[in-house]
């Protein structure tokens, strides 16, 4: 059963939004990218671990803080016997663990060591259950799911699944029998309860409106050649379509996210969107989806 499933997290979009509407640095480029190839890992593991059966609680994306320090899980899977920590690499090329390094062989490049972070992590999952004064069995294993991956000076107790036993490791978890009782229910429920908004872990680079590039993008491949026909944007760069009112939400949405404090108003939207459709096109679809404030020039949606 999913309790908590999992979505882009705030960082990942503005990282996504600001790669394209402003400049990176070659370090932030690369942070963004390893964000977005994270989460499509941890999305190829999730549709994976559909076909796991029995009375299972799924709950994905924990940011949880003990003694002061942060740790996050990317999924937690509770079980009648064991509570599972998986944490999911989508890593590609061939890797290698020397001591406590762990680096990428062609270039050197090294990576913090997943083994150690694993254990932290784990550690610190059993200083709460502690704390919550519970006893369960926690093991926790990274999940390597990128089918081009490859690691060497692996060992056999390392807590660690290779691309090509990620199956056979699901099929194990299938094969034994849980059942869930309502003490494995309040835990779920404690461990959403102590889920933390706020991601301490954040790199978001700083930031100034006036630098981004203010026009509507296409949401496919995000260039900005896009052209209006029949209230449909076209891109011409991948022919793909989204109708007017879509990409003018997703547009809000956009400028709610990395300008929280700005008010939205049929002019910033306008403004923010930068392209041929009259402001009345605009007010008309804000009052459509949201609630407005005020019913002078100074109206503002909510």
């Amino acid at each position: 059963m999913l309790l908590r499933g999992r979505t882009e997290s705030d960082e990942l979009l503005k990282m996504r939004f600001l790669n394209t509407r402003m400049k990176l640095s070659q370090e932030d480029k690369f942070y963004y990218f390893n964000l977005e190839k994270g989460y499509e890992g941890e999305v190829k593991f999730d549709r994976k671990a559909e076909t796991l059966q029995e009375e299972r609680y799924f709950i994905n994306d924990l940011l949880l803080k003990v003694n002061n320090s942060y740790f996050q899980i990317d999924t937690t899977l509770v079980s009648q016997e064991v509570i599972r920590l998986l944490d999911v690499k989508n890593f590609e090329g061939d890797f290698c663990l020397e001591k406590d390094r762990f680096f990428l062989v062609k270039t050197g490049r090294e990576y913090k060591n997943p083994i150690d972070q694993l254990n932290k992590s784990a550690s610190q999952f059993r200083q709460l259950l502690q704390d919550l004064k519970l006893n369960y069995l926690v093991e926790a294993t990274i999940i390597f799911i990128n089918p081009e991956f490859t690691l060497y000076n692996a060992q056999v107790d390392h807590p660690i699944i290779l691309p090509n036993q990620v199956n056979r490791f699901l099929k194990s978890i299938n094969d034994t029998s849980s059942k869930l009782n309502d003490g494995h229910k309040k835990l779920a429920q404690q461990l959403l309860s102590l889920h933390q908004t706020k991601n301490p872990f954040s790199q978001v680079p700083t930031y100034q409106y006036e630098e981004l590039v203010k026009k509507i993008y296409c949401k496919y491949c995000h260039s900005f050649s896009v052209s209006l026909h029949n209230h449909i944007f076209i891109c011409e760069q991948c022919k793909g379509h989204e109708k007017t009112e879509d990409a003018i939400l997703r547009n809000v949405k956009e400028l709610q996210l990395l300008f929280p404090e700005r008010r939205i108003t049929t002019t910033a939207i306008y403004e923010w969107c930068n392209v041929d459709l009259t402001k009345r096109t605009f007010c008309r679809v804000l009052k459509k989806n949201f609630t407005a404030i005020g019913k002078t020039s100074d109206c503002y949606f909510i």
